[in-house]
């Protein structure tokens, strides 16, 4: 059973495309589109334990860092570029966004709010950094060094010119899950966006 951003996404994507997952994890997404829609496409991975099971599911994978770019891709080498949980670690997420546009036609993007109304009240009453099964980090030990919201990232979005295909909001919390359609940057956990140029 994928997350719920990856089933989302999974339905987003057309039967016989290409793909290009950066930051792919264990290749379960790459595999249950080969396997149920025809999607032919890579992976990129930086740790080597998820390349391991990238390879024994049978997922193309290339060990890669984000943050120095997509050079070895072609302009358009990819329908789709996906790019889940990761958009918050890296150095300059903007310019990987530009990169995934210019390899891809399109992109899908997934990131944690860190404006969500449990982050905002652990801070507030607590006076410290909020850990959670969405973000089980200490602040001196995360991996996410850019801190963003819905609205910080359709920000992004307006001033380089993306277009924004489609959005979605999800929530685990059932009482989350029917006010995130309302106030999105307040009761949403994750953001998926589909963009394009």
């Amino acid at each position: 059973m994928l997350r719920k951003d990856l089933d989302i996404i999974h339905n987003w994507i057309a039967p016989k495309t290409r793909v290009l997952d950066l930051g792919c994890g264990d290749g379960a997404l790459l595999q249950r589109l080969g396997r149920e829609k025809q999607v032919s496409g890579y992976g990129l991975e930086i740790d080597p334990e998820q390349i391991q099971r990238c390879v024994e599911r049978g997922v193309n994978v290339v060990e890669q860092n984000l943050d120095q770019g997509l050079g070895n891709f072609g302009d358009h080498s990819f329908d789709t570029v996906v790019m889940t949980q990761a958009l918050q670690t890296l150095r300059f997420p903007h310019l990987v966004v530009d990169e995934m546009l210019r390899v891809g036609r399109e992109c899908i993007i997934t990131f944690p709010n860190f404006g969500q109304w449990k982050a905002r009240w652990h801070l507030a009453f607590s006076g410290r950094m909020p850990v959670s099964d969405l973000l089980p980090y200490e602040w001196y030990d995360t991996p996410n060094i850019h801190f963003c919201t819905f609205r910080d990232f359709e920000v992004l979005c307006r001033q380089h010119n993306w277009q924004i295909l489609h959005r979605q909001v999800v929530s685990e919390s059932t009482t989350a899950g029917l006010l995130k359609d309302f106030l999105p940057n307040l009761f949403g956990e994750t953001a998926i966006y589909h963009l394009t140029r």
